[in-house]
Formats: structure tokens, C-alpha cells, sequence
């Protein structure tokens, strides 16, 4: 990160804004990965609202969505940084020496997500990271990483194997695509 980022040309080069990830959407030209920052339209509570970050993700999706051939291999998470700042009284796992954050709400948009799935598997922030390994077949970041821990038992709230984060490969199912649109507030 300190690399990138203290770095004028290479910053140039990862970091666009919404307006820039809407065009690429529709030119296809988005990179196998990308993550999308909001600004003050992010829902935290003080300066923003849950209607102008809900504002900022459809408009997002629907240019993925709107991009046929894009929209037919990908998977969108929206999620939220603590948990929006809300208090959450759930389970919380001692994963390392800090332990872990609480819940935060994640949604999978894709035509392969299981749809009107809740899914109770274990998985935090780092689960993002896992799910971009298995998918491509990469190894985890270090040997020390947390992407290197093992995945919980699916649907366990309180996994039995812990420490454990899910690579959120349980909320898909690659057999049935459904390439519908979603409709978003």
C-alpha cells in the first residue's frame, strides 16, 4: 500500500473514481478486479446517508448489469465499513491477537449467487480476499496472513474449527445463472 500509494504515477494508475469504474463498465474494459470506494455518499452516520450509499452502489451495478457480457462472469460484494458504524452484539471470533470486527452486512449481486440465500458461514473483510484467491488459484498473501486460514464448516455461525474465515464461495451457485437483472432501491 505504502508503495502504491506514496507513489504519484503508480497511485495514478489504481486509483479512479466512480465516474471513470461507470465508463470502463461500459466499454468493458474493467480489470479482473476492482474496488470501488465511496466518498461522502459511503452511509456512515454523521455526514451521510444509507440512501445516497445505496445511490452509489446501484449506480454501479446497474453499469456492470447494463454490460451483458461482463455481467455474466461477475460477482459484486457491497459491504460496509464497521458495519456502518452501527453496534452489532454478534458473535465475534478471536482470530489473531486483535481479534475480529464486528459483523457487517455483505451482499453477493451476481447471476450466480444463491438467491434469497442467507448465508451463515463465518467470513469477515479478508473473506473478499480468499474468494479472489480461490477464484484465480492464488496463493495466499504471506504464511501469516489470515487468508491463510482454514474455511469454516458452511452455515456455521460459530465455527468449529476456529480460527476460521470463509472464502464466501458458499453464497454461489455456479450450475444455475440467472442473468436477470436485480432491482436495487
Amino acid at each position: 500500500s505504502t508503495s502504491i500509494m506514496t507513489n504519484p504515477t503508480l497511485r495514478a494508475d489504481t486509483q479512479h473514481d466512480s465516474d471513470q469504474f461507470i465508463s470502463d463498465a461500459a466499454k468493458g474494459t474493467l480489470p479482473a478486479v476492482s474496488f470501488l470506494k465511496p466518498g461522502n455518499d459511503d452511509g456512515h452516520p454523521g455526514y451521510s446517508t444509507l440512501a445516497a450509499f445505496e445511490s452509489f452502489a446501484a449506480r454501479a451495478i446497474t453499469a456492470i448489469q447494463n454490460n451483458a457480457k461482463l455481467w455474466r462472469s461477475t460477482a459484486i460484494f457491497v459491504t460496509m465499513d464497521e458495519s456502518g458504524g452501527y453496534y452489532d452484539s454478534g458473535y465475534i471470533q478471536p482470530v489473531s491477537f486483535f481479534g475480529d470486527g464486528p459483523r457487517v452486512p455483505l451482499i453477493v449481486v451476481s447471476p450466480y449467487a444463491r438467491k434469497g440465500a442467507v448465508d451463515h458461514t463465518y467470513n469477515d473483510h479478508v473473506s473478499i480476499l480468499k474468494f479472489i484467491e480461490a477464484n484465480w488459484g492464488l496463493s495466499p498473501l504471506t504464511s501469516y496472513s489470515e487468508d491463510n486460514l482454514p474455511n469454516p464448516t458452511p452455515e456455521a455461525y460459530v465455527p468449529q474449527d476456529r480460527p476460521a474465515i470463509g472464502d464466501l464461495l458458499t453464497m454461489f451457485n455456479f450450475r444455475h445463472p440467472d442473468y436477470a437483472k436485480v432491482q436495487l432501491p
